[in-house]
């Protein structure tokens, strides 16, 4: 059975984070003239030696993406179900050791929510829990899915990792997507950030990607938490493990994400910090990597980033983003769990990019193809 674990342990952190620091231009350049880019090449892209590069790193991302998906941009709205937690992250607001009121959202305030999301134009829904099996776990999954559904073109999902059999449960109900961050693949630094829960399972997170392929989810998220260890090394492991994954289960499509380690209650300053152009770099790098892998940016970022990057390679943003349980109707003034930057209303944000001769998408391109099959 494969199992991405056993290529990682083929790999040292230290020696990976060597290779990337000394790559020079002459390697970069050949990276970009290659037009079947590998690791190698990925690692040049995302070394220093290539931000002297980056003007025409964007340029060929633009013009890739441009290529495979044209001028959309799929928008999603993340409704958070619940704030309960039993792991304790250092880096979390829903961390088990912070002092919040903790709320999971019943049927009378899922459907709320439901209809606030709805109002604001979306057909593209990404539920998110903190990581408490108890009280959030497949069962609740399974019954607020048979809710929410009904109601939106697709439902993607951000929660604690499940076997394979609860995904196999939960798939015919119409989940569409499953979104697993690593946070870190530096094992280390992985323990430290999750002293308690289950989320503490480096092992058992890393291989939950592997149980979704084999359950037969139709599109996987990847991604770390940047700031929480050497971005360019964790950045490879993504590569790695997104590589491994389009040739181990090639039907499943894929998505990345760029979260920047963001204020919350309690606070951690990020370890090692990643500036506005290093994150375009990145941006630019995976695109030249991969031109089918979609990339997306939350609000996280600030309002003038966010319109500046739309045209690098990003394909999915979300707009209007509640991160606290309830957060569009039932109870907007519930803990978040981490601060957004870019506040802007789904409305602004489809105006931002139709000034810029983009196309918003409210629901997956696949679900409108599908539609017009």
């Amino acid at each position: 059975m494969p199992n991405f674990k056993d290529l990682f342990e083929q790999y040292s952190w230290e020696e990976v984070k060597a290779s990337i620091f000394a790559k020079t231009a002459l390697d970069v350049e050949a990276a970009l003239a290659n037009p079947d880019r590998t690791l190698e090449d990925f690692k040049a892209l995302i070394s220093p030696a290539a931000i002297p590069y980056l003007e025409q790193m964007a340029q060929k991302s633009h013009e890739l993406t441009l290529q495979r998906f044209g001028n959309t941009m799929q928008l999603f709205a993340p409704m958070y179900l619940s704030n309960e937690c039993q792991n304790i992250c250092t880096y979390c607001g829903f961390s088990l050791d912070n002092k919040i009121k903790r709320k999971t959202l019943n049927d009378i305030e899922i459907a709320r929510e439901v209809q606030a999301i709805k109002k604001l134009g979306f057909d593209h829904v990404l539920l998110v829990t903190g990581e408490a099996n108890q009280t959030v776990g497949v069962g609740y999954l399974e019954h607020a899915i048979g809710k929410i559904r009904p109601h939106f073109a697709n439902v993607s999902m951000e929660v604690q990792p499940l076997d394979q059999a609860d995904y196999e449960r939960l798939i015919p109900m119409g989940l569409h997507a499953v979104l697993v961050y690593q946070e870190t693949y530096h094992e280390a630094d992985y323990k430290k950030h999750h002293p308690k829960g289950k989320k503490s399972n480096f092992q058992y997170r890393l291989e939950t990607p592997d149980r979704l392929g084999r359950a037969g989810i139709h599109k996987m998220g990847l991604g770390t938490l940047i700031g929480l260890e050497d971005w360019r090394v964790d950045s490879f492991f993504t590569a790695l493990h997104l590589d491994y994954l389009e040739r181990t289960y090639w039907q499943t499509k894929y998505s990345l994400s760029f979260p920047r380690l963001r204020p919350f209650s309690g606070g951690l300053e990020p370890k090692v910090a990643m500036n506005d152009k290093e994150l375009v770099q990145l941006i630019c790098a995976y695109r030249l990597f991969n031109q089918e892998v979609e990339l997306s940016l939350s609000t996280r970022e600030t309002n003038t980033f966010r319109n500046h990057v739309i045209k690098l390679g990003i394909t999915t943003m979300s707009a209007g983003s509640k991160t606290n349980p309830g957060g569009y109707d039932v109870d907007p003034q519930s803990l978040e769990q981490f601060e957004i930057s870019d506040e802007r209303s789904p409305q602004e944000i489809k105006e931002m990019l139709q000034a810029n001769s983009y196309e918003p998408v409210w629901k997956d391109w696949d679900v409108a193809l599908e539609s017009l099959g």
